[in-house]
C-alpha cells in the first residue's frame, strides 16, 4: 500500500442500483451481539499465533516475494490450513504472469488464493459474499524483509476468524434448510477469503508497479460472466462487501472510516470493540486503552479520506465494489523496515484483532444463536 501526498479524495465509481440494494440489505441484516454472546466468541491461542511455532501465523513469517519458494510455501500453508480445518470450503487459485521493473523482461508468476463457502442451496450466479482480504506477498527489498504487519498477521487473523465461525455457520444453514425457510434462504450470503499476491511495488510505487494480483483478478472477474437469468452479472458482483486488512499488528492502531457507503460496517466494528473493552475481553486494553475505531460519529458532511491510500481494494472499488478498509493511519512505525518482523508484533493486539474480526463476523452473518459452548472456544 502507499499513502498519497496529493489531496486524499477519490471519485467514487458509479454503483448500480442492484449493488446498492444488496449492500443496503446486507447492512440492515447486521445483528448486534449480546454480552453473553461476546463471552462465547472463540479467541486466538498461542498455539495458533506464537511467532516461532504457531500453526497459523509462524508459517507466514518468512520472506515471500512473488515467484520465490517462500511464496509457494505460504500458498501451500493456506491450502493445507483449509484442507485440514475447513475441508468443505472450495479452494481455487487465479494465476497471472507479469513483468516488473526489476525482472529484466522475465515474467513473474503471481498467484491469488481464493476460498469460498456458500449456503448449500445457492447457485454461483445467485450468491453474494462477505469477502475478507489481505495480501500475502512481501517486499523484495530490503533483502530478507518479513512484513509481519504487512501482511502476515492480517492473513493469520482472517484464517483464525473463518475457522472460529465455521461450525456456527453450518448449524445456521442446516437449520434454515431443515425448516425450508425460503425468505431466510434468499437473505443468506456466503464467505470468501482472498489472499492476494503482488501488492507490493518492486521498485517504486506506480500504477503499473503495484497491485499485480489485485489488478489482474479484478479485471478477470469483471469479464467472467454468470449464465443468463442469474441474479449476479459476473464474478465481481458476487462481492457484497470487500473487507481489506492491512498493516495490522502494532499496538494502539488508529483506524479511520474511509468510505461513507460502508460506514455502517465501520460503526459495527466500533460498537463491538467498545463492548469487548467494557467486558474485559481485549488483552491489549490495559496498556492501550484508546479505541481503535475512533471515527464512529462521522456523518455525510464529514471529511472522508478514501482515496488517500492506494491498496488492493483500488481495482475492485474502481469497478463498483463496496470496500471497508481496515488499515491504520498513521502507518505503524515499522512500515517497510526490517523491524516489521514477528518479534516486533504486539501479540496482545494481534490476538485482539482476531477476537474483534470474529465477533464482527458473528454479527454480520447472524450467528449468535448457533455459537458453541464457552468451554469449547479457543484459548
Amino acid at each position: 500500500m502507499w499513502a498519497l501526498t496529493s489531496p486524499p479524495y477519490r471519485t467514487l465509481p458509479f454503483i448500480c442500483l442492484q449493488t446498492l440494494l444488496l449492500t443496503t440489505s446486507f447492512a440492515s441484516a447486521f445483528t448486534a451481539l449480546s454480552t453473553s454472546a461476546l463471552q462465547l466468541i472463540p479467541r486466538p491461542s498461542d498455539a495458533d499465533f506464537n511467532i516461532t511455532s504457531g500453526t497459523i501465523l509462524s508459517p507466514i513469517l518468512i520472506p515471500r516475494v512473488p515467484g520465490t519458494e517462500g511464496s509457494l510455501e505460504v500458498l501451500r500453508h493456506f491450502q493445507n490450513f483449509f484442507s485440514n480445518n475447513l475441508p468443505d470450503w472450495k479452494l481455487t487459485t487465479q494465476n497471472s504472469s507479469q513483468t516488473t521493473p526489476l525482472s529484466k523482461g522475465k515474467k513473474i508468476p503471481f498467484v491469488n488464493f481464493v476460498a469460498t463457502k456458500d449456503p448449500p442451496w445457492t447457485k454461483p450466479g445467485d450468491v453474494g459474499r462477505l469477502t475478507l482480504v489481505a495480501h500475502y506477498d512481501s517486499k523484495i527489498t530490503p533483502k530478507g524483509f518479513i512484513g509481519a504487519t504487512d501482511s502476515a498477521a492480517p492473513c493469520a487473523i482472517i484464517l483464525q476468524a473463518v475457522r472460529a465461525i465455521d461450525k456456527a455457520l453450518d448449524k445456521k444453514w442446516a437449520k434454515i434448510k431443515k425448516e425450508e425457510d425460503e425468505m431466510a434462504m434468499e437473505e443468506e450470503v456466503g464467505i470468501m477469503v482472498l489472499m492476494l499476491d503482488g501488492e507490493e511495488a518492486w521498485e517504486s510505487w506506480t500504477v503499473s508497479d503495484s497491485l499485480y494480483g489485485a489488478r489482474d483478478l479484478a479485471a478477470h472477474w469483471e469479464q467472467l460472466y454468470h449464465p443468463p437469468l442469474s441474479a449476479r452479472k459476473n464474478h465481481l458482483s458476487n462481492i457484497d462487501l470487500f473487507v481489506l486488512l492491512d498493516l495490522l499488528g502494532s499496538a494502539g492502531p488508529r483506524i479511520p472510516s474511509y468510505f461513507p457507503t460502508t460506514h455502517w460496517a465501520y460503526q459495527a466494528f466500533a460498537t463491538i470493540e467498545t463492548q469487548l473493552r467494557t467486558a474485559g475481553l481485549l488483552a491489549s486494553h490495559k496498556k492501550s486503552p484508546d479505541v481503535w475505531f475512533h471515527e464512529a460519529d462521522k456523518n455525510k458532511d464529514s471529511y472522508w479520506r478514501g482515496g488517500g491510500i492506494q491498496d488492493d481494494h483500488v481495482p475492485f472499488m474502481d469497478r463498483g465494489v463496496e470496500v471497508l478498509h481496515l488499515i491504520p493511519s498513521p502507518f505503524p512505525s515499522v512500515w517497510h523496515t526490517m523491524s516489521d518482523d514477528g518479534k516486533h508484533l504486539d501479540m496482545d493486539t494481534v490476538k485482539d484483532w482476531g477476537t474483534l474480526l470474529t465477533a464482527w463476523m458473528v454479527g454480520a452473518m447472524g450467528l449468535e444463536k448457533t455459537l458453541g459452548d464457552k468451554s469449547k472456544r479457543g484459548g
